[in-house]
């Protein structure tokens, strides 16, 4: 059984609309971080005395390995927070890419930091590299808040172990994603010995009321963002599982409903994060792009079964509550510069590339979807997609195996066969992160602007 969402009033009248190309503000945004780590080198230079000895370069070093990673760690903190003019402009895939650099810069200049500044420190008091280990005990001893900073060094360096690839891969989504969690916890035991024993902010009142207004800030947007506001929307919304149909074998579409669900905010290829208040997973929150553009009283997600929280969803009974965050993402309408669009859809990835082929603005003949899956089984919602094609005029394609299991050709070559004028075409792509990257070189190749190839990538 399949479901057939027909287009409401608000996806046609979203095929209306002009084509107004949104900027992302990502340079703007580095940019501006840019001018922050600046700051903090002129706040470590301003305060630093001239240095002729050994054990002052060392300490100098490790003060400012020590202020560069309290500036990084706010910035790791803020990319954590689901800032909507990060989430929905620049994109969640490249603010958690942002997140990851930032992390491992992080904990690098953290590393440095306590290495250099203990060694600074055993110097001075007339001990050896030798007896690093010992002045590290005697520190957190004796010196104030270090204690904490301590523990939450602990925390850093455990959840950077957790987020190393192959480490990671072999945890379960829920468990590093709640360990993950302890970032928050990680930044706040570390904040108070930078106050009290940071040289910078005992000899500078300005530098301390910043380092104050800059973590308060962070603190805020967290607070709001990932507290307050996801607490209203459910509050608002008040949703609920409406049904639960198999689109095809290990592919379920889970019906939302809920009160006034078109002023959620949400748009076509966005997706939130869910949590069902079901027994088993009521602790789990996974991200699941809308698979329809969203109706007054119904939001629609398509999910394959590729593990034990995605294969549970066939069992949610109708009324089950239903938590969600979001919308969040930027492969959207917005982000459309020409006339002319390809999408691409790998597998599952075909969910937001649906919505978007019933509501992108387009002529007959503008839009054209290229569906590539194993076989023709796996061709999830095919009969609506034909029917969004039938009604638009747009063109629908799909690759897959051959009977010998032999993959399709999307090549260079081969999409320049297919669409001749690719080269003036707008390409949103969604699916998984080889197949993207492949698809990704082959359009370069075909001759498309790497501008105007849009994707997110939701391996998390």
């Amino acid at each position: 059984m399949t479901t057939t969402l027909a287009g409401g009033r608000a996806a046609r009248r979203q095929t209306m609309r002009r084509i107004r190309p949104r900027r992302s503000p990502a340079v703007p945004l580095l940019l501006a971080v840019g001018a922050g780590a600046v700051a903090v080198l002129w706040l470590w230079w301003d305060n630093t005395p001239s240095i002729s000895d050994t054990t002052g370069r060392i300490i100098a070093a490790g003060r400012i390995t020590g202020l560069l990673a309290g500036y990084l760690m706010a910035l790791v903190v803020l990319q954590m927070a689901r800032v909507p003019a990060l989430e929905r402009r620049v994109g969640s895939d490249r603010v958690a890419r942002w997140h990851a650099m930032s992390g491992r810069y992080t904990v690098s200049l953290v590393i440095a930091h306590v290495f250099l500044i203990m060694w600074g420190y055993a110097l001075q008091a007339g001990k050896t590299l030798g007896d690093i280990v010992q002045q590290t005990i005697t520190s957190v001893e004796q010196l104030p808040d270090m204690g904490k900073a301590a523990v939450g060094t602990g925390l850093l360096f455990v959840i950077a172990f957790l987020s190393i690839g192959p480490v990671r891969r072999r945890l379960p989504y829920d468990s590093w994603y709640h360990v993950h969690l302890l970032t928050y916890a990680a930044m706040y035991l570390t904040f108070w010995h930078q106050i009290t024993t940071g040289n910078e902010f005992a000899v500078e009142p300005s530098a301390k009321t910043f380092w104050y207004g800059l973590y308060g800030v962070v603190t805020a947007l967290v607070l709001w963002y990932r507290v307050i506001t996801p607490i209203r929307l459910n509050l608002r919304h008040r949703m609920r599982v409406e049904a639960v149909i198999e689109e095809t074998p290990g592919i379920v579409s889970v019906l939302i409903g809920g009160r006034r669900l078109h002023r959620i905010g949400a748009e076509a290829g966005q997706f939130f994060r869910w949590r069902f208040l079901a027994p088993g997973m009521r602790f789990s929150s996974h991200p699941y792009s809308l698979s329809a553009a969203p109706r007054p009283g119904l939001l629609r997600i398509t999910v394959k079964a590729i593990g034990d929280h995605t294969s549970r969803l066939r069992e949610l009974e109708p009324g089950t509550r239903v938590w969600a965050e979001g919308p969040y993402g930027a492969l959207t309408a917005q982000r459309r510069s020409r006339g002319k669009v390809l999408l691409v859809a790998g597998g599952v990835g075909i969910t937001p590339m649906r919505a978007l082929f019933e509501t992108l603005p387009g002529a007959s003949g503008d839009i054209t979807l290229l569906y590539r899956a194993n076989t023709t089984q796996d061709l999830a919602l095919w009969g609506e997609l034909a029917k969004i094609a039938d009604e638009r005029g747009a063109r629908l394609m799909y690759a897959v195996n051959s009977p010998g299991g032999e993959r399709p050709d999307i090549s260079a070559d081969s999409l320049r066969r297919k669409i001749p004028d690719i080269g003036d075409h707008d390409v949103f792509m969604c699916g998984p992160p080889g197949f993207a990257q492949s698809v990704y070189d082959a359009l370069r190749g075909a001759g498309v602007p790497a501008r105007r190839i849009h994707h997110e990538s939701f391996e998390m």
